[in-house]
């Protein structure tokens, strides 16, 4: 494409829908051409190291629940009436507005157990990895590991709320290798793992474990229990605290140091800290994970932690200071709440496990389920800027929640085909190395830049530039030449994106299409409204890169 031909399209404009209330959005964008003041001068041979991450930064979830069929959240088109009835609550329905948030079984319908020998599931993970695939969530806490090749039994085991079959788990080494993405997990928790006492026993963590190994897989890491700040939701027994967390993993950890010894152990696993969105409606009350690390000492490998800068549509019962809306999701108070959900946590650990690297094992837009626009180019931005946000604050390894379920999926849960964010991840993937680069540029209000050592290319160096300003240009001033990748979107809620003014999709047998970026030499750079911009400059000869 022309110089002229690129500008051309980036005159085009189209407006989103009124449901979205967004200004207009500029469809494609970034030219030479004259722009507002800029930033100032990105040198790309100078920009200095300020960390690295785990060549794994970015990885992602695959649900227990998935893996092993049940209830998890229903689609929005199939929820808005129950969502309408619950934002009017009246006198005459307040026993079930008194449901906590997120308990309501009409939010859930049963799904069959994913099918991970998926050509297409395995082709579009595969093109992420390296990875780490964490099978965990809520659900694992609950689920017995049946350790013979019978059928699942209909109902579970005493104490259990799922079955994990055998086949079940191999075909989940089968696809960690198939992808080349390592695996992680927690171990069952609930009362049918418990002796008479309450205390839990590693009886089928051993099983999982030994069969694991018997079938040629390895697990990377593991929590002990999925999300414990919430553990009575999560299935634990009633009244459980941070006293019966320490109690227990004085079990669970000289266990797995003797039965897996290569396994690294993470912790504790908390979500919900960090910012101020109140825990209204939710089951149990929270366990502080300052009390856990210290019913626990300074035991784990790595220091995990959850975030989420919200919660979805479906959990509005927790109250207004749990939500946010699709006008919020550009503004610099929702990208920041990872920041200051990292920073709750990093204090943590330099308290309880200083030096422990930090692993984020979960986060998307916004818990239950995520929201509608999850799913949308809108998303992206917050993608996007979280895995930049985390990279310079020594995040280790960031695992989006999920690959293909719900509306946070990278892929839609019915057809396995790319949404925005997968694009996106396949973006950071191609560019994003791990040495971290200071880009010599303070972010500003609404463009947000970001640089690490380009992936493959020594000497190389990779901006990213995300302009979440709908309806102004930024630019800036380019040293040295390089290629532009830029990602726009007819509307801020499309559930597709273009590239460089093309729609990006598989080609022929789900193929990856050709990511070919425009040259542009030195000079003023500008950036369209509402637009996330990849540059590569492999010739930087940028000395920290080599």
């Amino acid at each position: 494409m022309s110089s002229s031909e690129w500008e051309g399209k980036a005159m085009n404009r189209k407006t989103l829908p009124a449901s979205v209330a967004l200004v207009a959005l500029g469809i494609a964008a970034c030219t030479k051409a004259p722009g507002p003041g800029s930033t100032g001068r990105i040198d790309a041979a100078g920009m200095r190291k300020i960390g690295t991450v785990d060549e794994r930064f970015q990885s992602y979830n695959v649900e227990m629940v998935e893996v092993i069929g049940g209830r998890f959240w229903k689609p929005y088109r199939d929820i808005d009436a129950l969502l309408k009835a619950q934002s009017s609550v009246t006198q005459s329905n307040k026993d079930a507005a008194a449901v906590p948030a997120g308990m309501d079984p009409n939010l859930y319908q049963q799904r069959p157990p994913i099918d991970l020998t998926n050509p297409r599931l395995r082709k579009l993970a595969a093109a992420l990895g390296p990875a780490y695939v964490r099978v965990s969530g809520t659900w694992a806490n609950t689920a017995y590991f049946q350790n013979s090749d019978q059928p699942a039994p209909k109902t579970p085991p005493k104490g259990f709320g799922g079955v994990l079959t055998r086949r079940q788990w191999k075909g989940v080494i089968d696809f960690s290798h198939a992808v080349d993405a390592k695996l992680v997990t927690s171990f069952a928790t609930s009362p049918g793992t418990r002796n008479p006492a309450g205390v839990w026993t590693p009886d089928q963590a051993r099983q999982l474990l030994a069969y694991t190994k018997s079938v040629g897989g390895s697990i990377a890491a593991a929590e002990y229990m999925n999300e414990p700040t919430y553990a009575e939701m999560g299935g634990a027994p009633k009244g459980y605290d941070a006293a019966a967390f320490g109690r227990d993993f004085s079990v669970f950890l000289p266990f797995v140091k003797n039965a897996a010894p290569d396994m690294l152990v993470l912790g504790p696993g908390g979500v919900g800290e960090g910012i101020p969105l109140a825990p209204i409606g939710l089951a149990g009350s929270i366990i502080k994970s300052e009390d856990i690390l210290k019913a626990t000492g300074p035991q784990f490998d790595g220091f995990s932690y959850h975030s989420y800068g919200a919660t979805s549509k479906r959990c509005a019962s927790m109250g207004p200071a749990s939500q946010t809306s699709a006008e919020a999701a550009l503004s610099e108070d929702f990208l920041s709440r990872a920041d200051r959900i990292e920073a709750f946590y990093a204090g943590l650990r330099d308290t309880f496990e200083p030096g422990k690297p930090l692993w984020l094992t979960e986060t998307a837009d916004a818990a239950c389920g995520g929201n509608p626009s999850a799913s949308t180019f809108l998303d992206s931005f917050r993608y996007l800027d979280q895995l930049g946000r985390m990279s310079k604050r020594g995040v280790q390894v960031h695992m989006h929640n999920t690959l293909a379920s719900s509306d946070y999926g990278l892929l839609d849960d019915n057809t396995l085909m790319p949404r925005p964010n997968y694009w996106a991840a396949l973006f950071w993937h191609k560019f994003m190395g791990t040495t971290v680069l200071d880009p010599g540029l303070s972010t500003t209000s609404n463009l947000h830049l970001y640089s690490h050592c380009l992936r493959g290319q020594p000497g190389g160096v990779a901006l990213l530039a995300i302009n979440t300003d709908p309806s102004a240009s930024q630019s800036v001033d380019l040293a040295i030449a390089a290629e532009r990748y830029t990602l726009t979107a007819p509307g801020l809620d499309a559930t597709n994106m273009q590239l460089n003014g093309s729609e990006l999709k598989l080609e022929e047998d789900d193929a990856m299409p050709r990511l070919t970026g425009i040259s542009t030499g030195t000079g003023r750079l500008t950036f369209s409204p509402a637009t996330i911009t990849f540059l590569a400059i492999p010739n930087a000869n940028n000395a920290n890169c080599h």
